[in-house]
């Protein structure tokens, strides 16, 4: 009879997943702007969302930029499940990023210990104390971190199983003496790279594999050349294809897609020149500055504020009041309608700065992003965050209100003379609008009585080209029951149109807002910017009436000019339905617009619309 020969004892930890991805580089290149855009959004929310999963002690996920041929990307994952690994594969590829890749292999193995040394064998006899060093250290082998490494190398192997090569026909002794020495190689490399080894023995094709992290490339090829003469090494062991990456975080995505370095080296930077503000001509492509803002920043009663050698904002008596000066110094100005926010903590600076940093790297993603910093002020944390748009700043706003001990926040919009312009109308306008018109007789809802919530942007696209976008939109939108139509209305006497999407809950028409931003040509949104934006008034006319319809509006427009506080109105038709009309009313203020609403005038126009009109008015809310 044969004899069997001792399998050296081993413990499982995690599970692990090398996923190599190659991009189709030729359909990425095809694809339209905002499908790019689109799709490296929901990547980065995906891979954000996975590699966090290390602050829970839950597993860990990281990123790898792969040179030369074999892939593009390496994303590694280990979870303490098989269910967990299958289910981060599946969501990968509910990405719209997924179908611009190809799976170039993939690795499924399961980290390891063994229990050759003697050292190790005292481990699996249950002889030592579980919170003893050694079981520590095994431990740390089983559910390994991922070193914040810049280099990443992986390899599978096997042990050979040839005559007179077989390490399998080798006793434990002369095994565990190989190993050791094998081991005592490793160790030299000690603080320069770090193992992960992963058994696949039933799991995959090769039987081991190897993962190698370290800052220097060449550490990683001098370590494992030297080991090339160990015999453990030389008689016993067979190699599969050698993959090196570079680490990369989600938020550099766009640059790799788009052929630049990466990662973005922080390090070639000092902190002055990542946080200090960015000078005007940089940041608007304009020259100079306004005088207003000059000599606003020069008055005697504004305090200096200037960054210190870590970049992080100190001295300052408060943050102003003016979002012009928030985090910014005293000359530095970015142009006309920048919004601004000012989240305040009682968390320690650098838990804050933490935070932050975590979510620069995502708002840097956007290009409606200028910046955001940490200050201190009195004996508060202060994060100053500036943005091109109202919509992007409230966005943004719901991120910044996590981090680590918020309890207060102010928002702002400045303008180039540094005037606060009245924010857009708020649920309570709203509210205090539908009761006003009612107790007027004027009906302020859809025709069968429920709330409608309309999202509309301005685009100065071509019109096919806008057209063809919402098309591709509204594919999308049209799975949900919350979506009542989203269409593309033309202003036949301005140069741009106008996208109106209608929903049914305040938080539907919110995401949708995120999808619409990535239309073409968008110049601006309903309830952005200065002034008032009344509802949305939509209008079915009676086929028979339509050309009536347009002229009882030019006559009402005529008698708008003269009105106080009256910017301007617009008759806009739907280019799928010509008959269906939005027109859109912009006012100084609330106070203005009502004040055309209680008019004779109006209720004139109301009276008349009830005999052309296929329905009533609907005077939908903007969200």
């Amino acid at each position: 009879m044969s004899q069997h020969n001792t399998a050296p004892p081993t413990d499982e930890g995690w599970f692990a997943l090398h996923d190599f991805r190659t991009i189709d580089w030729d359909a990425w290149r095809k694809a339209p702007e905002r499908e790019r855009k689109r799709a490296l959004s929901e990547i980065i929310d995906h891979l954000v969302s996975q590699t966090g999963v290390g602050k829970n002690g839950d597993g860990a996920s990281a990123i790898y930029s792969i040179l030369g041929h074999k892939a593009d990307l390496l994303i590694l994952h280990l979870r303490p499940t098989t269910a967990r690994i299958g289910a981060i594969e599946r969501q990968f590829e509910r990405t719209k990023f997924a179908k611009y890749t190809k799976r170039a292999t993939s690795f499924v193995s399961v980290t390891e210990a063994s229990g050759y040394s003697e050292r190790a064998r005292k481990y699996f006899d249950g002889t030592i104390d579980e919170n003893s060093g050694l079981a520590n250290y095994m431990q740390t082998r089983l559910k390994p971190d991922i070193p914040d490494t810049t280099h990443v190398c992986f390899y599978p192997m096997n042990k050979r199983r040839q005559p007179g090569q077989n390490w399998y026909d080798l006793d434990f002794e002369t095994r565990a003496e190989h190993m050791e020495a094998h081991g005592d190689i490793g160790r030299d490399y000690g603080g320069r790279v770090v193992q992960m080894i992963t058994g696949a023995i039933a799991l995959d094709d090769w039987e081991w594999g190897v993962t190698l992290w370290g800052d220097d490339l060449v550490d990683m090829k001098d370590l494992l050349y030297e080991m090339r003469f160990d015999p453990s090494t030389s008689k016993f062991a067979e190699f599969g294809s050698f993959y090196i990456g570079r680490r990369i975080a989600p938020s550099d995505l766009p640059s790799f897609m788009a052929g630049d370095p990466v990662p973005t080296d922080k390090n070639d930077l000092t902190a002055q020149e990542m946080e200090s503000p960015i000078h005007p001509e940089d940041a608007t492509g304009t020259e100079g500055s306004s005088d207003a803002m000059k000599d606003h920043a020069n008055s005697p009663d504004k305090s200096t504020v200037n960054p210190d050698e870590d970049g992080v904002i100190v001295n300052s008596d408060h943050l102003v009041s003016r979002l012009s000066d928030i985090g910014l110094n005293e000359e530095t100005n970015y142009g006309d309608d920048i919004y601004g926010l000012i989240i305040y903590s009682k968390a320690n600076l650098q838990d804050v700065r933490t935070d932050v940093d975590g979510l620069r790297g995502n708002f840097d993603h956007y290009d409606t992003h200028i910046k955001t910093v940490v200050t201190e002020e009195n004996e508060q944390v202060a994060v100053a965050s500036l943005w091109e748009t109202e919509r992007a700043a409230n966005i943004a706003k719901s991120f910044l209100l996590d981090i680590a001990g918020v309890e207060d926040s102010h928002s702002q919009q400045t303008d180039n003379d540094t005037n606060v312009k009245e924010p857009a109308a708020t649920e309570d306008d709203v509210e205090d609008i539908r009761s006003e018109l009612s107790e007027l007789d004027i009906y302020a809802g859809t025709p069968h009585g429920e709330d409608m919530y309309a999202l509309v942007l301005y685009s100065d696209a071509e019109l096919d080209n806008l057209i063809d976008a919402v098309e591709d939109l509204n594919s999308g939108f049209d799975r949900y029951d919350t979506h009542n139509g989203t269409n593309v209305y033309n202003d036949t006497d301005g140069d741009v149109a106008a996208v109106v999407s209608h929903w049914k809950t305040a938080d539907a028409a919110s995401t949708a807002s995120e999808y619409l931003s990535d239309l073409p040509g968008i110049v601006g949104w309903a309830n952005e910017g200065d002034g008032f934006e009344t509802m949305g008034m939509f209008y079915t006319v009676k086929p028979a009436y339509r050309d009536d319809f347009v002229k009882k509006f030019g006559d009402v427009e005529e008698l708008l000019v003269e009105m106080e506080g009256h910017r301007r109105t617009s008759l806009l038709e739907n280019v799928g339905q010509n008959n269906d009309m939005f027109i859109a009313s912009r006012w100084d203020s609330k106070q203005n617009a009502m004040e055309f609403f209680r008019s004779d005038d109006f209720t004139d126009a109301v009276e008349w619309g009830r005999e052309v009109l296929v329905d009533r008015p609907r005077h939908v809310f903007l969200t």
